[in-house]
C-alpha cells in the first residue's frame, strides 16, 4: 500500500506542479485539488465546479508547521480544537499568507484543514505547500458519497484521477469553525 501511496502521490504532484487539477480521496469526501499558490489553477477549479469566485475554497496542510507558514497568526485555541476534534475539522483563519489572491475570501480569510488522512498527508507533505480541496461536484449539486457518484463532467474536467480508495464510501464533509483574531469563534458547519 505504501508503494501505491508513493506512486499515486508522485503522479498527482506532477500534475499539480504543471497547474493541473486532480481528483483525490480526502479525509472526508472525494475532492478536486490544485496548487493553492497558482491563481490560474484555482480559476480552473471555479470554472469546473461552475462556482462563483466569491464562494471560498478549502485547502489542506500536512501539519501545524505548514499551517503556521500560511497563516499570519494562528490563534492558540486552534491547536486545542484540532487536537481534540472527533472528526475532520476545517478552521477559517484571518490573514492567510503565501497563497494565491483568488483563494483568499473577500474578508481576508482562508479555510484550512490539517489533514490526518495518510494519503493526503503524504501528498501535501511531498508537494510542500497547501493543496486546494473542494468537493467533487458542480456547485449546488449533492456532494458525491462515493467515487461512483462523481459526475462524468467532473471526471473529464480534471487532469488526473488518483487511483486509490475508489470503492470506499466518503464520510461527511468536515466541520467548519471560524476563528477570528479578535477571539470570536463561530461554528459554520457542524
Amino acid at each position: 500500500m505504501k508503494d501505491d501511496f508513493k506512486s499515486e502521490s508522485q503522479e498527482a504532484i506532477n500534475v499539480l506542479k504543471r497547474g493541473g487539477l486532480i481528483l483525490y480521496p480526502t479525509d472526508t469526501v472525494w475532492g478536486i485539488g490544485c496548487d493553492s499558490t497558482n491563481p490560474e489553477a484555482i480559476e480552473k477549479v471555479f470554472a469546473l465546479k461552475k462556482r462563483s469566485e466569491s464562494k471560498s475554497l478549502i485547502c489542506l496542510v500536512s501539519d501545524f508547521k505548514m499551517l503556521n507558514e500560511y497563516v499570519e497568526d494562528v490563534p492558540e485555541v486552534a491547536y486545542d480544537i484540532l487536537k481534540y476534534a472527533a472528526k475532520p475539522t476545517t478552521i477559517i483563519y484571518d490573514d492567510p499568507i503565501r497563497v494565491a489572491e483568488n483563494l483568499i475570501a473577500d474578508d481576508n480569510t482562508l479555510a484550512i484543514r490539517v489533514t490526518k488522512d495518510k494519503f493526503c498527508k503524504e501528498l501535501v507533505r511531498r508537494f510542500r505547500r497547501p493543496i486546494v480541496s473542494t468537493s467533487a461536484n458542480i456547485s449546488g449539486e449533492k456532494t458525491p458519497e462515493s467515487f461512483s457518484q462523481i459526475a462524468p463532467e467532473i471526471l473529464k474536467g480534471v487532469d488526473y484521477v488518483v487511483n486509490l480508495h475508489q470503492s470506499k464510501k466518503s464520510t461527511k464533509p468536515s466541520a467548519i469553525i471560524k476563528l477570528s483574531n479578535d477571539g470570536k469563534v463561530k461554528v459554520v458547519r457542524k
